[in-house]
C-alpha cells in the first residue's frame, strides 16, 4: 500500500512517516499542497493522509482537486479542525473520513488500511494464489493452512506479488510500492526480503524470478 502524508508540521509528518512505515506502508510526504499536487501527478497512491490547514493549496481545495480526478485516490483528513461543523464541510468537499487531532495512532493505521480496502480498484479481502492465503486487514498470511510468520515488510512483498499475480513486479516496483521513494534502486533490500519470504513460504516454491523482468507469484494449484 502506497500512503501520501500531507502534513506542513515536519515533525509530525515525520512521526507519520516512520510509523506508517512501520506497518509495512510505503510512505511519501508533502508539506504543502503545491507539492502533495506534483507527488500525485507522477505517482500512485491507495490513500492520502490530508492535514486541511496547509501552505500553497489549501486543504479544501486540494481535496476537491483529488476527488474530481479519474484516478480516483482515498482521502483521510487528518486534522485539529474537529467540531463536527468541520466533520461536515471535509466530507462534503469530497474526504473519504476524517480523524481528528490529537488522535489515536493504532485508529490511524486501522483507518488508512479500511480506506485502501473501499478503493473503487480494491481488490477482494483474501487475496488466493499457490495456496497462499493473504488477508490485508487482519494482517494474516497461510500457506495450505500453516501459518506464516512474516515480517512487516515480508507481508508488504507477499501482498503486493499477490494483487499484481500472475503479472511481474520489478525490484523497482517493489521499491515503489513497499518502501518509499527515497528507497535507493541499487540496493539489495528487495532480493534479499524476497529471499527470506521464499524460505518462510516452503515448497514447491511459489515465487519465481525472471531475470532482466522480476518476480511474481505463480498460481501452483
Amino acid at each position: 500500500m502506497r500512503v501520501l502524508v500531507v502534513e506542513d508540521a515536519r515533525a509530525l509528518a515525520a512521526v507519520l512517516a516512520e510509523g506508517l512505515s512501520d506497518q509495512g506502508m510505503a510512505v511519501d510526504v508533502a508539506h504543502d499542497g503545491l507539492e502533495a499536487a506534483a507527488k500525485l501527478d507522477v505517482n500512485a497512491y491507495d490513500v492520502i493522509v490530508l492535514d486541511r490547514d496547509i501552505p500553497g493549496i489549501h486543504g479544501d481545495t486540494l481535496c476537491q482537486m483529488i476527488a474530481e480526478r479519474d484516478d480516483r485516490v482515498m482521502v483521510l483528513m487528518l486534522t485539529a479542525a474537529d467540531s463536527p461543523a468541520d466533520r461536515v464541510t471535509g466530507l462534503t468537499l469530497g474526504a473519504d473520513d476524517y480523524l481528528g487531532k490529537p488522535f489515536h495512532f493504532p485508529e490511524l493505521v486501522l483507518r488508512i488500511r479500511s480506506l485502501a480496502r473501499r478503493q473503487p480498484a480494491a481488490r477482494s479481502r483474501t487475496l488466493r494464489a499457490g495456496g497462499i492465503a493473504l488477508d490485508p486487514l487482519r494482517r494474516i498470511a497461510t500457506r495450505d493452512g500453516r501459518h506464516l510468520d512474516l515480517s512487516v515488510k515480508e507481508f508488504a512483498v507477499l501482498e503486493a506479488l499477490l494483487r499484481a499475480a500472475p503479472a511481474f513486479l520489478s525490484a523497482e516496483d517493489l521499491l515503489e510500492q513497499v518502501w518509499d521513494e527515497y528507497a535507493n534502486p541499487l540496493t539489495n533490500t528487495v532480493t534479499v526480503t524476497v529471499g527470506r519470504l521464499r524460505r518462510k513460504l516452503g515448497e514447491p516454491p511459489v515465487i519465481t524470478t525472471t531475470p532482466g523482468v522480476g518476480y511474481r507469484v505463480t498460481a501452483g494449484r
